[in-house]
């Protein structure tokens, strides 16, 4: 069967790959997506939420998707608190930093939905749905891929974006370096008693990091990347029970909570991936890389990767081969910096509050206080996070 030929062939349709699509829009390419399924919007409130920066929100409006999605579902954040281990606080305003917003909280399928309808409406881009990889080969001018049904498509660039366990990636023999952390992260939605007042508080406990997250209305998201013990201790407790263990976490300062979604959890590991781009590959999103989520910046990778991808292939000539490497690579070095900074920082701060030598406490809360006393740094540390250089 002869392959159906394209310019550039996507492979997933979670977040990052729909918004390169996106991103690819007014790109004189032809595109193809391959995924084995629409997202869907769940009833009531999605468990699944990220926090989203200016900069990437800026990136979405630009795509044509932030303008459409419903904005009542869409959270501000207005000030950030972080809490250590034994007393130190570190404040984060938006208002302090000359900004309008740190950052936005969104649900995964209110970003998703928008993104595919956007899709969906572009003239030079094959939706291929349902529809799942069977087999690929990488040949001298083209990436041919085979799915599952025994259609046959190729292309001159082929985009992995199919996530952490990516059948590209694995399909090619890339190398992913995986680092489990032995915790997972817990999710769940609940209703508050106190007004969120859009502030984002983060805890450094004993037993993990947890995160408050402020949705809309008078609801607050929770990530807790905790032990896998502990983990499955919460995930078995009854409602009732888990939402005062929540309260009670986090010194009951929203007062009592009430579950809006039941709590789910997956595993966290680091995973590094040296080589992203190949000869007529690229991988995006959580192919590309894992970070613990103790930042909240995974997706924020995500975006700026997709951003950064469809900026070399809309500067690249007509007349160039958007699958060769050394142009590739191009893409490769934007990203490194970012990619690298952010997981190992995320490593080395669950490092640092995960263990417990002597003397290490206090002079990690010690830390943080002197950077709260700092005005001018916590600042650049803010505007730096949220891309607003």
């Amino acid at each position: 069967m002869q392959a159906t030929e394209f310019d550039v062939l996507i492979v997933g349709g979670g977040l990052a790959g729909l918004s390169l699509a996106c991103a690819l829009r007014d790109a004189r390419l032809r595109i193809a997506l391959v995924e084995q399924r629409p997202p869907l919007a769940p009833p009531g409130w999605d468990v699944r939420v990220y926090a989203v920066s200016p900069a990437n929100a800026a990136f979405l409006q630009a795509i044509g998707a932030w303008q459409h999605m419903a904005a009542e579902r869409i959270a501000p954040i207005h000030a950030m608190q972080v809490f250590g281990d034994a007393g130190a606080q570190l404040d984060f305003s938006a208002y302090q930093a000359g900004l309008p917003e740190l950052g936005w909280i969104l649900e995964s399928s209110l970003m998703a939905c928008e993104l595919w309808e956007n899709v969906k409406r572009q003239g030079q881009l094959t939706l291929l749905c349902p529809a799942a990889p069977r087999a690929l080969e990488i040949g001298p001018a083209a990436a041919v891929l085979t799915l599952a049904d025994g259609r046959a498509v190729s292309a001159r660039l082929l985009v992995g974006a199919d996530g952490r366990d990516s059948w590209v990636r694995d399909a090619l023999g890339l190398p992913a370096i995986n680092t489990p952390y032995g915790e997972m992260g817990l999710v769940a939605n609940l209703e508050c008693e106190r007004p969120h007042r859009g502030i984002a508080r983060q805890w450094f406990r004993d037993d993990g990091v947890l995160a408050w997250l402020p949705m809309a209305g008078n609801r607050i998201s929770i990530v807790w990347s905790t032990p896998d013990e502990n983990a499955r201790t919460l995930l078995a407790m009854p409602s009732e029970e888990f939402c005062v263990r929540v309260a009670a976490a986090g010194n009951c300062q929203l007062g009592s909570f009430r579950l809006l979604t039941p709590a789910a959890a997956f595993p966290l590991r680091l995973m590094q991936v040296p080589r992203v781009v190949a000869h007529r590959l690229a991988l995006i999103g959580d192919a590309a890389h894992g970070i613990h989520p103790l930042s909240g910046h995974g997706i924020n990778l995500g975006y700026q990767d997709a951003r950064a991808l469809a900026g070399v292939l809309a500067a690249t000539p007509d007349w160039q081969d958007i699958g060769n490497e050394r142009l590739l690579a191009r893409y490769q070095r934007q990203r490194r910096e970012e990619t690298l900074l952010m997981q190992a920082t995320t490593h080395a701060l669950h490092k640092l509050f995960r263990h417990d030598l002597p003397g290490l406490r206090p002079l990690r809360n010690l830390g943080m206080n002197l950077t709260n006393a700092l005005p001018v740094l916590k600042n650049l540390l803010v505007r730096y996070a949220i891309g607003a250089f």
